[in-house]
């Protein structure tokens, strides 16, 4: 027997409201909040190192504005391939994230088998500015300038060393390019990060350490530590008084952008906000001045900027990498 209209119409009903309720609950669901629990910045480098230094002097204030607790977790190892690698396969949900800087990108040339991609496995969240590097020594070690640093290496070619915050890590290329320029040949000494690096400097165990302005600012009056050079074409406001590396090394520049990355596929709308709010942080005069005295030239980028800068820089330190002769050891 074939169904009355009214009871078509009931059935009609029934499954248009249905469909409606079901399309409330998917609405419902990729409308609720973000975020709901704890969110995780990966450090891949140790403790004291430059990505630490940054995201431990902002993670509370990001942590108020967003409503959850920020907690920096330190994932050191390989250059900052092992934490990196634990955010590259992390939910991209927005609860996980990277403290990154240009090691991030010299990693996907100088390591030839990453278990990640740098480029296609991340998305931009939130860009935080550039700094430039510091070249230090032992204030035992005779050199006073860049020139008879230069001149000491190439007496005792490969008698003399230098630390870094690991393979791979900026500290590492600034140093391999330094190198490469300058025609000398250096040791390298790997650590998981530049306050380690630095403690080798310290102990007299390394002659040399380029690290960027925040690790190097807390021993500019350091009697132990000797400033040589900068690794930005002019001289740093940050540094008054030391001059450039390319006064002596003509063309040698190196400097780093440091931001946020999220897993790829994170939903936009969860970009936008950390984005957001990390723009107004980075807009108020305490965290202005705590950046100021990490050497950090705050910048201002949304996503989209901050993406087409990290793919124009991945080409550049591809360039670096080659022409320095640096390699993972």
């Amino acid at each position: 027997m074939k169904p009355s209209f009214d009871k078509k119409i009931r059935l009609a009903a029934n499954l248009l409201g249905g469909l409606f309720l079901a399309s409330l609950m998917h609405l419902s669901a990729h409308a609720a909040p973000w975020p709901t629990k704890p969110i995780k910045i990966i450090v891949p480098f140790s403790p004291g190192s430059v990505q630490d230094a940054l995201a431990r002097s902002f993670s509370n204030e990001l942590g108020v504005a967003l409503g959850e607790t920020v907690l920096v977790e330190n994932k050191a190892g390989a250059g900052g391939t092992v934490g990196t690698g634990i955010v590259a396969k992390s939910a991209p949900d927005g609860y996980t994230l990277v403290m990154a800087a240009a090691s991030h990108n010299i990693n996907g040339t100088l390591f030839p088998k990453l278990s990640f991609d740098p480029q296609k496995d991340f998305t931009a969240a939130a860009y935080i500015g550039t700094s430039s590097y510091v070249m230090m020594t032992n204030s035992e070690f005779p050199a006073k300038t860049v020139a008879e640093f230069i001149a000491l290496a190439k007496a005792k070619p490969g008698q003399y060393n230098y630390a870094s915050a690991g393979n791979g890590s900026a500290s590492h290329l600034a140093m391999a390019y330094f190198d490469s320029m300058a025609g000398i040949d250096l040791v390298h000494i790997p650590t998981k990060g530049t306050g380690d690096a630095i403690t080798e400097l310290l102990a007299g165990r390394a002659q040399a350490v380029i690290a960027a302005n925040v690790a190097a600012l807390p021993f500019m009056n350091d009697s132990r530590i000797r400033f040589l050079g900068v690794s930005s074409e002019k001289p740093s406001p940050f540094v008054p008084g030391i001059p450039p590396i390319a006064n002596t090394v003509k063309g040698y520049a190196f400097d780093s952008w440091f931001g946020l990355l999220a897993p790829a596929g994170t939903p936009r709308e969860v970009i936008n906000k950390i984005s957001a709010e990390m723009t107004k942080l980075l807009k108020q005069p305490d965290i202005i001045e705590r950046m100021r005295r990490q050497g950090i030239e705050i910048g201002n980028m949304n996503p989209t900027e901050f993406n087409q800068l990290l793919a124009k820089d991945f080409d550049r330190m591809a360039t670096v990498v080659k022409s320095s002769g640096a390699k993972a050891e």
